[in-house]
């Protein structure tokens, strides 16, 4: 298994001197990334390396590897907002959202066979999927158009693992890290639920047959539209948009729980529906 590049404090620190452009720092730790993914051997937490990493580097360190993955051809799916649940902050010590993204093959559906093997130290977080049937342009996005773009809603499950050691990640390795995003599961068959209704919903993570975890679309940031509102918003200040047919996570029901070979896992909704997956 190869190595993946790790370099000591004291070196980086000296990189982060006036001599060491600020753009090689960012590829630098995109390279040791993309290659911590392709061989599933964990780095030390970025913030421990580079001093004074700021939350503006991490989303170019995660930039940077989006633009070589489409480089190489792969198609983006769309997007997922993470840590909008107070259970997630308290769990990784945080308190604002941050987001990510995933291509057409990391996605899977109902009684997907998902090689366990294929990631580090893998968890599970039920959320809803929206399918936008409008593009979304911020800044400027209010809770309305956001509410008014979404399509279609789905079960969704999103299977996050950590290319940091041993999931020791602040706001600054997450995120530079993608949110954290391993792969997504969406249901096939849409929820027959109202938009106004989402915040009243109510879900259950279900691993192995035993219900580990239970929450309403209200743990994420109240309502689960204004991740999708917030989300159009920051990426417009990018200039980029959501776009039509894309894919949105807005965040998770409960605190991640992990999964191990063998495992199967449910996002559980009730009357409304499920969606399963499975470990192999």
């Amino acid at each position: 298994m190869t190595q993946a590049p790790q370099t000591g404090a004291a070196e980086w620190a000296s990189n982060h001197s006036s001599e060491a452009p600020r753009s090689e720092l960012i590829k630098r730790l995109a390279d040791e990334l993309l290659v911590a993914t392709e061989s599933l051997v964990p780095v030390p937490p970025l913030r421990d390396r580079v001093l004074n990493m700021t939350v503006e580097d991490s989303y170019q360190i995660q930039d940077a590897q989006l633009q070589h993955h489409l480089a190489k051809g792969r198609v983006l799916a769309g997007r997922k907002v993470g840590l909008t649940s107070l259970a997630m902050q308290k769990q990784l010590g945080v308190d604002s959202p941050d987001f990510g993204y995933f291509f057409a093959d990391m996605v899977h559906h109902e009684d997907a066979q998902i090689p366990a093997d294929s990631f580090i130290s893998p968890k599970v977080e039920p959320e809803f999927g929206f399918i936008l049937k409008e593009t979304l342009t911020g800044p400027g996005v209010t809770r309305e158009q956001a509410a008014a773009a979404i399509g279609e809603v789905y079960a969704a499950i999103e299977i996050i693992d950590s290319r940091v050691e041993d999931w020791n990640i602040k706001l600054v390795d997450t995120v530079a890290d993608n949110a954290s995003c391993g792969a997504i599961a969406v249901g096939t068959t849409p929820l027959d639920v109202r938009i106004e209704d989402l915040a009243e919903v109510e879900c259950s993570l279900i691993i192995d047959g035993e219900k580990v975890a239970t929450g309403k679309g209200s743990a994420v940031m109240n309502d689960p539209v204004a991740p999708l509102a917030w989300l159009a918003n920051v990426l417009g200040e990018q200039g980029v948009s959501l776009e039509a047919g894309q894919l949105i996570l807005p965040g998770s029901f409960t605190g991640a729980m992990p999964v191990v070979k063998n495992s199967t896992a449910t996002a559980d909704f009730g009357e409304l529906g499920s969606l399963k997956i499975n470990f192999s």
